[in-house]
């Protein structure tokens, strides 16, 4: 039974972040529609949807607006709970808030869910991706979906404030792949800006991840029901999704963390894995349980997608690194680990490094924790105070 919680456990740590009190309005749930939108590499989508959400109020001068982007496995559900019995509010619901670093009192916090979000299949998620229809076939688009880019996920993102008459940003932050996005709009949108916060994220995807991501997508091809992405009509390709899960969960860990909470530890009393193939240590069962979860929500066609953006990223789309962010302007508050084995500490410092190199102010505060990559989700209060005094600034 103790194994059992201990799973169960895990579920819980990995889908939310800790609550300091609470984003106490219920959230709404919005969708922002375009007639059409036009890709960085010129492909027309019809019909684009994505939602949102907002915490705080927008002032008559609409210059409080702080948006927050979201990580490979997230969505806009960033804080608060959608009804009073919602068991898991959101993701940084810790520094989200009334009174609290990112202060709703003050500021209009926006956030929306990416273009081919992976969690296309969960009630609360509207994103245009390949599980979409096409309106020229009324068919799934499948993988007949244009590629799409870190960039693409801004642009749309600007369409959306744009509608609701903002043009400035008094800061963007957001964790991960959300690093990238914050960073891009830096880039591509400096007039925008004001302050950045990239939390655990660098200034682009280099070789390693490149080929990580590349290791993260590979099951979902080898399923036989993802049938080249055309499996909208029969069975989907679960089993592959479910161990690409498994990979960015065990991934987006650490080794210390792994070691502390399963070590050697069994699945099931009884059943010595050294006895049976079948018979697993309970680390291999806890990959297991956790990314069927989320796959049952999950898109495989939309992971692959995402996967792609990410191996594009290179701020601006420029011709080097140092060219993407020479243009970034607004003051910025660098968040990392040195546990990360998704973004090395020493991509991480380049792109501190490379930002300031014109004199653009930076800092960098450094989290602790034995989670890895999620530490900047889960233990992101630990820069709660540097947060709030960079707001403030």
């Amino acid at each position: 039974m103790r194994y059992h919680a201990a799973v169960l456990a895990v579920l819980v740590l990995l889908s939310t972040s800790p609550v300091a009190g609470a984003y106490e309005p219920l959230v709404e749930k919005q969708v922002f529609e375009m007639p059409a939108y036009t890709t960085v590499g010129g492909e027309t989508i019809d019909n684009v949807r994505v939602g949102w959400e907002a915490y705080g109020t927008l002032n008559e001068a609409r210059d409080n607006v702080i948006l927050i982007t979201h990580f490979f496995s997230g969505t806009s559900h960033a804080a608060g709970r959608y009804s009073a019995d919602d068991p898991t509010p959101g993701y940084w619901n810790s520094i989200i808030g009334s009174g609290k670093p990112i202060d709703t009192d003050e500021f209009y916090v926006i956030s929306s869910d990416t273009l081919v979000n992976l969690n296309a299949g969960s009630p609360n998620v509207t994103t245009t991706g390949p599980a979409s229809i096409d309106p020229a076939t009324d068919e799934p688009y499948a993988m007949d979906f244009p590629v799409v880019t870190i960039r693409d996920f801004v642009n749309v993102q600007k369409a959306l404030l744009e509608s609701l008459g903002i043009e400035q940003l008094h800061a963007v932050m957001g964790a991960s792949m959300g690093a990238l996005q914050a960073i891009e709009w830096a880039s591509a949108y400096p007039d925008w800006v004001e302050r950045l916060i990239p939390v655990i994220g660098a200034g682009e995807a280099d070789g390693f991840l490149i080929g990580w991501l590349n290791i993260w997508a590979a099951p979902i091809r080898l399923d036989s029901n993802w049938n080249g992405g055309d499996y909208y009509d029969g069975e989907p390709p679960l089993d592959g999704l479910t161990e690409a899960l498994k990979i960015v969960t065990l991934h987006a860990n650490h080794w210390e963390w792994a070691n502390e909470v399963f070590g050697r530890a069994w699945a099931e009393e009884g059943r010595d894995p050294a006895a049976a193939m079948d018979n697993r240590f309970l680390v291999e069962s806890m990959l297991a349980q956790v990314a069927r979860s989320r796959a049952e929500i999950a898109d495989a066609n939309h992971f692959l997608y995402l996967t792609k953006a990410n191996q594009l990223f290179l701020a601006g789309h420029r011709e080097s690194l140092a060219e993407g962010l020479i243009p970034i302007d607004a003051r910025t508050l660098l968040i990392y680990t040195e546990e990360d084995l998704i973004f090395h500490p020493e991509a991480v410092q380049r792109t501190a490094h490379l930002i300031a190199a014109d004199g653009t102010p930076v800092k960098v505060v450094e989290l602790s924790g034995t989670r890895g990559h999620l530490d900047g989700v889960v233990k992101i209060t630990q820069a709660a105070e540097e947060i709030a005094a960079f707001l403030s600034e």
